[in-house]
């Protein structure tokens, strides 16, 4: 059967399918998404539940645990952490990758609802929050002023600017770091209170009263109607400090009498600056899937219209915008597809010598690659790093069945055909061989589209593309090629002194070759046993290469977490930060700095963290990101007291925990205090652990504490309750919202508070004043003893138990599989039985990695094996054409370890892409050789011939697999330390395997043959 036949008689109904796709691809490339990566969804939710003044030990009780015993009922829930500190709770809760976030979020919702009953009374909901862990914001602005208070600056943000970009399409949410948000304070002098026989109880009733928002209702009348419009609520500090309390000696007691009055901030424990400038920052998040430098586009577009409308002074400055990566990145991506498809031609060419099948091969590229377009828009893939790369890799291979058919009908035109017949009888006889490669070729990814996990989700454009790429050459070189071969291939001369220079050298070569293999096949065990050592150095040399995870990538931006002493003063922190990023700015590689105080990473807050977003100055200007975080570490270290851990974050966040560093070890137990020995007895054994650094522990238990103890004796007597006690400690110490300020279009908090330079002696907490049950007053040392000690600084839970969680980063040039086991066998040795350890965050991910790439692995070389044994009704010859996998594997292993590259995921894949490639020479001899026997031939001349006949094609296609690969393997520009494992993997196996497996299949191609016979003759013998 002819495959090919009814293309070569129907030239232009060929021609016009082939133009069709490629108009089509054309057109959907115009319209693909941009993006540095693929979609990768982590179904992730964030509940925020907020008690101003409340300690982490109550929140974690009264607010965290109440959540988390109804949340456990949601279907799905991988993983739930909480992280409770002074006044604000934080629950994370990331779901089955299968899990519709839509459906868990309702289900969540429903379960905040039923909690609600058992949380603290007059607490605000708590609020929901979808998160993507994978998706950081694509842009950081900073809104500054030179005059105008820092509220009025929120109030820009969040109306002008942060709603603005909100509506923009594709813009998810405007997150504001530092926020300034207007806030009445009300500061109270508990002496002046206790003077006059009152309580902040008392000031907080008048208050409440005094700015009371009630309906009033309408007035019917005789002849008309009237709305009634009662008082209007108090407006400003003026208003709020000439409220009447009480009558003092006939004398009016104001609220400015006993303290006074001023506009403040929600939070006056936030502070952010950009390049040494208080500022408000903003980061912009893009929804899941949108074309992310379109969404940037949008933005920036934007940006010169809201600065119009900006009051005079303030300033709108962009610190970081993640498309500009992106674009280059992705600039880089198409400069190396350019370089990758002009090197296949000249190799295409320097094998041919002949100009039209040259161009008759290389139509075969843009027909391919821009179907391959059209089917990635139907699918909604998007142009990432992956998608390209996987389009770049295509251009090695889908060359490959082109050059094979031109090839073939080249040689039958040299027999003296004309050249209908020569496409003819050329494309009929290559036709299985070349639907072979392609079929087996494809199925090499589809392992990949079954997997589960991120693996599979980030994998799954790379596996499509590359494997509809191979398809639709294998398609377009049984139509297209033979076509245009049987119109338009001519036999040219040698005239050119280099060719016929190449031409004679490789019929020399060839003829080596033969000669040598018909000596290899007189060796055949000797033959056999170097695969067999080749195989178990292969397994060796996978234990000796660095194991990684997920790439990092030179992004141009670092971050910094910052911890400072527990107990710090607020203005203590926010010099000490501000020194800080004086420092870090000095560097000459930073070109913008971001710096927060009071709150960290991932929206963690506390009165002893900061933050660093750092962007750095072009590529080619600077040292690697690195080696600048070795340079601010140096820089920094002086600083005594505080601990900077820096990081160059990896291309995808795959963690929903919120951690300092890279990888984490979280130990869970039932006894807080067995866990909290656990703790320290494991961080100050991994800090002895040499494969990795920066250890960090998110246990603080060094907080400075004022515990109230109340006398259970003198309380009673005087009436006095608990309830009382903590109420009165809210009211003074808690920032305790009273009420509420109603304006155009926001409304804003009134809060109450002992005065702050009543705070500054602790001995204050005793002269609160309180209501005896027979009216009198006392103060709160008269019925309570406070005594100083020590707490957490935030309350960790992890599935519910209370955890602490270990984090590091590793040491230069450790392996991630090593540091990892490292660190849980030294945790291990100083853990109690009672006390669990697991590895979370990325490291579990990795984890989980190391079990499903090998399982992905075997799996693909058994889905190939079935592919070849249904193609050749055969049993063997699947063995045969696979005996070059542990050849491309040892050589893919052997480069990556010379050259100093992680066996990561990346490198994985180009492996797993080796098993496609490397069979496709054993394809071409087997199915050559199976036709000369089928004519009479033995297997050993069969195989000899088929070997010198293929030669051609097969380093044809073998060198354009290499040097469309290499660009990847060199590295270019933006992200190219990503692509860079890969391609190194994919050049190493090539390379490595190419001129063994000319020797090694067709030894073992005999071997198999002549076990064969001799089965056939046992089998005769006992019939």
């Amino acid at each position: 059967m002819n495959l090919s036949r009814l293309f070569i008689e129907r030239p232009v109904a060929t021609l016009m399918l082939v133009l069709a796709m490629a108009l089509f691809g054309a057109l959907a490339y115009t319209q693909l998404p941009v993006n540095d990566l693929p979609q990768v969804d982590f179904p992730t939710l964030r509940i925020s539940a907020s008690l101003p003044g409340a300690n982490p030990e109550t929140m974690g009780n009264t607010v965290a645990t109440p959540l988390e015993r109804q949340l456990a009922t949601v279907a799905g829930i991988e993983s739930m952490s909480s992280q409770s500190s002074q006044g604000s709770t934080s629950i994370t809760l990331q779901f089955e990758l299968g899990r519709d976030i839509d459906a868990a979020a309702q289900d969540v919702q429903t379960a905040i609802a039923q909690a609600a009953r058992n949380l603290p009374q007059g607490m605000d909901p708590p609020q929901l929050r979808k998160i993507n862990p994978a998706d950081s914001p694509i842009l950081y602005l900073a809104l500054s002023a030179e005059r105008l208070p820092l509220t009025e600056l929120d109030a820009i943000a969040d109306s002008r600017v942060a709603q603005r970009l909100s509506s923009l399409s594709g813009v998810a949410q405007v997150l504001v770091f530092g926020s300034q948000k207007y806030a009445l304070r009300l500061y109270l002098d508990p002496a002046k209170l206790q003077a006059r026989g009152l309580t902040f109880a008392d000031v907080i009733q008048k208050v409440q009263t005094a700015n009371a928002n009630l309906p009033s209702g309408t007035l019917d009348g005789a002849t008309r109607a009237y709305t009634v419009k009662a008082p209007v609520a108090l407006a400003n500090a003026k208003d709020f400090g000439d409220i009447i309390v009480a009558y003092h000696d006939g004398t009016a007691l104001r609220v400015k009498d006993l303290g006074r009055a001023e506009d403040g901030v929600e939070d006056d424990k936030r502070r952010t600056w950009y390049n040494g400038t208080r500022a408000i920052v903003l980061a912009v998040q893009r929804q899941p899937g949108a074309n992310t430098v379109e969404v940037a586009e949008r933005i920036r577009a934007m940006l010169p219209q809201i600065e119009e409308e900006l009051p005079d002074g303030v300033t709108l400055q962009v610190h970081s915008d993640r498309s500009r990566f992106v674009r280059d990145s992705l600039h880089e991506v198409n400069f190396t597809l350019i370089l990758a498809l002009g090197l296949v031609v000249l190799v295409i060419f320097a094998f041919l010598h002949n100009l039209r099948a040259t161009l008759i091969a290389a139509l075969v590229l843009p027909s391919s690659l821009l179907g391959t377009f059209a089917f990635m828009h139907l699918a909604g893939y998007s142009l990432n790093n992956l998608s390209l790369m996987a389009i770049t890799l295509a251009i090695g291979f889908v060359v490959d069945d082109a050059v094979v058919v031109i090839e073939n009908i080249a040689r039958h035109m040299d027999m003296g055909k004309t050249r209908m017949q020569a496409a003819l009888d050329g494309a009929q006889e290559i036709g299985f061989t070349v639907l072979s490669m392609t079929i087996s070729l494809a199925a090499v990814f589809l392992p990949i589209l079954f997997m589960g996990g991120m693996i599979g989700r980030l994998f799954q454009e790379f596996a499509v593309s590359i494997g509809v790429a191979v398809l639709l050459s294998g398609v377009v070189a049984l139509t297209l090629t033979p076509m245009l071969c049987a119109r338009g291939l001519v036999h040219e001369p040698l005239n050119n002194p280099l060719s016929r220079a190449f031409d004679a050298g490789f019929n020399r070569f060839r003829s080596f070759y033969g000669d040598t293999l018909r000596a290899s096949m007189r060796h055949r065990g000797a033959m056999l046993l170097f695969s067999v050592a080749v195989l178990g150095a292969m397994v060796w040399l996978a234990g000796q290469v660095k194991q990684g995870f997920i790439p990092r990538v030179d992004s141009g931006m670092i971050f910094a977490s910052v911890q400072y002493p527990e107990g710090i003063p607020f203005e203590e922190l926010s010099t000490r930060q501000q020194q800080l990023a004086s420092i870090v700015q000095k560097h000459p590689a930073v070109e913008g700095l971001m710096s927060s105080a009071g709150q960290g990473g991932g929206g963690v807050t506390g009165g002893n963290v900061g933050r660093l977003v750092i962007r750095l100055t072009p590529r080619n200007t600077r040292p690697g990101a690195d080696e600048v975080i070795d340079e601010l570490h140096a820089a920094t270290r002086r600083i005594g007291g505080i601990n900077v851990t820096y990081q160059n974050p990896a291309s995808i966040n795959v963690g929903a925990l919120v951690s300092s560093s890279d990888y984490q070890l979280t130990l869970t137990a039932g006894d807080f205090d067995m866990l909290k020995a656990a703790s320290a007895a494991v961080e100050k054994r991994l800090e002895s652990v040499p494969l990795i650094e920066d250890v960090n522990s998110n246990l603080e238990l060094r907080n400075p504490e004022l515990r109230v103890s109340l006398d259970p004796i003198e309380a009673a007597r005087l009436g006095i309750t608990t309830q009382q006690v903590q109420q009165t400690l809210y009211d003074a110490l808690g920032g305790r919202r009273i009420s509420e300020i109603y304006g155009a279009s926001d409304q804003y908090v009134v809060s109450i508070k002992a005065l702050p330079e009543a705070q500054l002696n602790p001995a204050v907490i005793g002269q609160l004043p309180l209501k005896t049950a027979s009216g009198g007053l006392t103060r709160l040392d008269a019925v309570a003893r406070v005594e100083a000690g020590v707490g957490p600084i935030a309350v960790h839970h992890y599935g519910q138990q209370p955890a602490v969680t270990l984090s590091f980063n590793l040491a230069p040039g450790a392996s991630l599989d090593a540091a990892l086991s490292a660190a849980l066998e030294a945790a291990r040795e100083v853990v109690p039985a009672e006390v669990a350890l697991q590895l979370t965050g990325a490291a579990q991910k990795f984890q989980e990695s190391t079990v499903q790439l090998p399982l992905l692995l075997l799996f693909t070389v058994v889905v190939i094996y079935m592919v070849l044994a249904v193609l050749y009704e055969h049993l063997g010859h699947p063995l045969t054409i696979l005996t070059a996998l542990p050849l491309a594997g040892f050589g893919a292993l052997l480069v990556l370890l010379l050259m100093d590259e992680e066996l990561n995921i990346f490198s994985f894949v180009g492996i797993i892409l080796l098993v496609g490639l490397v069979k496709k020479n054993g394809i071409m001899m087997i199915d050559f050789a199976l036709t000369r026997q089928r004519a009479g031939m033995s297997a050993e001349d069969a195989i000899v011939e088929a070997c010198q006949v293929r030669l051609r094609p097969i380093m044809m296609t073998t060198f354009a697999a290499i040097f469309a690969t290499l660009p990847i393997a060199i590295g270019f520009g933006a992200g190219g330390e990503a692509r860079r494992p890969l391609g190194i993997a994919v050049v190493g196996g090539l390379v490595f395997s190419q001129f063994l497996t000319l020797y090694i299949t067709p030894t073992f191609y005999v071997s198999m043959a002549r076990l064969e016979a001799a089965l056939v003759r046992w089998r005769a013998r006992f019939a």
